[in-house]
């Protein structure tokens, strides 16, 4: 039961929400990418030119802290013209019940 707890810990719930442009996709996945996160599971659609994207994230090796984290994706967000939100799984999982 320990190790279960454990490998919950490091991961997160990333979204993504806004207007569909090329780069989207890249831009968040890089930015994740740099800091040693590992994309888990991504799901990504486009609804007559809204573009949503969810990951699940693990945080384990990640290089910086989550509130770092968290800063630097909602500034690429500002900058992409999208809102970038990143949750903790169980905050997530306990917000929407899953």
């Amino acid at each position: 039961m320990a190790d279960s707890k454990k490998s919950l810990a490091g991961r997160v719930v990333i979204t993504v929400l806004g207007s569909d442009r090329s780069g989207i996709v890249a831009a968040v996945t890089s930015a994740i990418a740099e800091r040693d996160a590992n994309i888990l599971d991504i799901s990504q659609t486009i609804l007559q030119g809204i573009f949503t994207m969810t990951m699940l994230v693990d945080l384990k090796d990640l290089e910086t802290d989550f509130p770092a984290l968290q800063k630097q994706l909602s500034g690429l967000g500002m900058h992409l013209g999208v809102q970038i939100q990143m949750q903790r799984e169980e905050v997530f999982k306990y917000m929407y019940r899953l």
